[in-house]
């Protein structure tokens, strides 16, 4: 590829607003405040777009849509325009402090695991896929730039930028060029250009502006070979990010935008949730779209209807997963996201709006009563082709009153590192791992020895209404009716005040079955109800054997009982936002249940 003659080798347009001549001068221009377009002006093209062109302007358009990702479109980006990035759009989200320290003294450093810069090879990271993406994905340019100042940050970022392009510039290789990664790529080193391309070595500048351009030929050609829903999204982002930033962007912009509007369309259900029913995967589809929503308002362009839509409908379903303290619940591989890292990716998105209660499609049920909050997983896992660290966890719930979490799921199968081993990491997707049933101990819905999702919950009903002073759950899933001829309904029963919930778990029998499975029917199981509880909590059993008292971290006393079956305490884990298990303890009622079914009444109340 031909460098660009050095003396055009721009930031962007306007020299006074360069960040690497005139420092503060970046984010200053670009504060993320929505800017107006001229009244009666529409800067939105989308395919659509030709009426009130002139026919010159038609025909030099179709023949641009002709040779999209031909080899007439890169000899056309290849130096008939000189290179320069025409807006530093802000970052909204910040990264983490800690991280950036580490890059700064000398490491890299992500869920707990670390790499040393100093001879590192880019081409060959010999790190776990999670951390590579890391990595490749210059996320920690992010936290590097919020750890330090620009004077402290600049050589260390230029460093590892030119020891990058010199493993990765020239040649194509995964997972570095990977369509997600590249996306990711190209949206954080645009946020934070003046730390890679503030260098008064014009031969680097080239170097870089030259790769970012690279990049998004790249993407033109694979955005739509992502292999996942999130993969097509963050890819064909990156297009219309390039578009917006690099010269000549007009047909690849059109190009982008409908690419991204189909992509929005295979990633999130009807009701804003994604189709991976991962609250990872929310917030990231949330922070993504608020960086690309910042690239617009950097050119000082409309933003597409269909964004801020998108937008809009994502934001409810993720705080939806919310707790009363506004920390986020562990469903689906996401751990206990802190509420402040939940409130900066909601803040970045500029979407204000309730959580959302009834989700049919994302699957969770929220149900909000004074200071408690209760959280139902009420549909079926993800499709496996959909699925990340899927988990078995059909019917479980989380409760939570104030700040204490009282009852929750294990959490964190999605966040493999130093402090969840791959092993721990597949225990964590089953069905013992969440706060519901489980018939011999096995999942209700199968993991295969591939970590994909097999056989088991097919069908979810759901019945939600008010009733006197109370919220009412019923819903049942048919994941053990093959297997063992019966279908696990659970009933909740949430007062009005938050201070009592009530719930039964019934095996009712599947109905008519083949003699294989009459045969099995006749054989006594086991089951076992779980309630894992969340941290600093104090739990007794009580004398009969029925009962736990449980004494939370301010004070406040609730009591569990059972109707029915043995209770007793064993050890759990509990897994927070950075991917850190703490050990707590579960309350498991087990119980013989036979082909006429059975039933377990509980009760969780407050007492004082």
């Amino acid at each position: 590829m031909s460098a660009n003659p050095p003396e055009t080798d721009k930031l962007i347009d306007d020299p006074a607003t360069d960040p690497a001549t005139n420092p503060g001068s970046g984010v200053d221009r670009y504060s993320g405040e929505e800017s107006q377009a001229p009244e009666g002006r529409s800067l939105t093209l989308r395919a659509d777009g030709d009426r009130g062109q002139s026919l010159a302007e038609q025909t030099a358009l179709l023949y641009y849509r002709m040779t999209w990702r031909m080899p007439l479109h890169r000899l056309r980006l290849s130096g008939k325009l000189p290179l320069r990035l025409l807006a530093v759009p802000v970052d909204p989200v910040d990264g983490d402090r800690v991280q950036g320290t580490a890059v700064r003294a000398g490491h890299f450093l992500f869920r707990g695991l670390k790499k040393k810069l100093e001879g590192i090879d880019f081409a060959d990271l010999k790190l776990p896929p999670a951390f590579e993406d890391y990595v490749h994905r210059f996320v920690w340019l992010r936290d590097l730039d919020t750890a330090a100042s620009r004077d402290q940050a600049l050589p260390v970022a230029e460093k590892l930028m030119e020891e990058w392009l010199d493993a990765n510039g020239k040649k194509i290789r995964q997972p570095a060029w990977r369509p997600d990664n590249c996306g990711w790529r190209l949206l954080i080193w645009a946020s934070h250009a003046p730390l890679i391309l503030s260098s008064n070595d014009l031969i680097y500048r080239s170097k870089v502006l030259n790769n970012i351009a690279r990049t998004a030929r790249h993407l033109d050609r694979t955005a739509d070979k992502a292999t996942s829903s999130l993969g097509r999204l963050v890819a064909w982002s990156g297009v219309v990010a390039a578009s917006l930033l690099i010269p000549e962007g007009r047909v690849r912009r059109i190009v982008g935008e409908a690419g991204l509007e189909k992509a929005m369309g295979e990633f999130f259900y009807a009701d804003g949730g994604s189709v991976s029913r991962s609250p990872l995967n929310q917030m990231d589809a949330v922070i993504l779209l608020s960086m690309l929503k910042q690239v617009y308002l950097a050119r000082e362009e409309d933003i597409p209807e269909f964004i801020e839509n998108a937008l809009a409908m994502a934001v409810p379903p993720l705080t939806g997963l919310t707790h009363f303290d506004g920390s986020m619940g562990n469903w689906q591989g996401g751990g206990a996201t802190s509420a402040e890292q939940v409130a900066q990716v909601i803040e970045a998105s500029g979407v204000r709006a309730r959580p959302l209660r009834q989700a049919r499609d994302w699957g969770y049920q929220r149900v909000s009563s004074g200071r408690s909050v209760l959280i139902l997983d009420a549909a079926p896992p993800p499709i496996a082709r959909m699925a990340v660290a899927g988990c078995a966890s059909t019917l479980a719930f989380e409760f939570s009153n104030g700040d204490n979490r009282i009852i929750a799921n294990c959490g964190g199968a999605g966040l493999v590192g130093a402090t969840i081993p791959a092993g721990l990491a597949r225990g964590l997707r089953s069905t013992a791992a969440h706060s519901t049933l489980c018939i011999d101990n096995s999942n209700s819905t199968s993991i295969l020895p591939d970590g994909k999702l097999g056989r088991g919950v097919n069908e979810v009903e759901l019945f939600r209404r008010d009733v006197e002073n109370a919220t009412r759950l019923e819903a049942s899933h048919d994941g053990y009716g093959r297997r063992f001829g019966l279908v696990h309904k659970r009933l909740l029963l949430m007062r009005s005040d938050g201070l009592e919930l009530r719930g039964e778990d019934m095996l009712i029998p599947h109905g008519p079955q083949n003699k294989k499975l009459r045969r099995r029917k006749k054989k006594d199981v086991e089951y076992a109800l779980r309630f894992h509880l969340g941290p600093d909590i104090e739990s007794d059993l009580i004398s009969d054997g029925k009962g736990v008292l449980l004494r939370l971290k301010d004070g406040n006393l609730w009591q569990f009982r059972s109707t029915s079956g043995t209770i007793v305490l064993e050890d759990s884990v509990w897994v927070d936002g950075m991917g850190i298990p703490h050990s707590v303890m579960q309350m498991v009622i087990t119980d013989i249940v036979g082909s006429g079914g059975g039933a377990t009444g509980w009760l969780l109340k407050h007492m004082g």
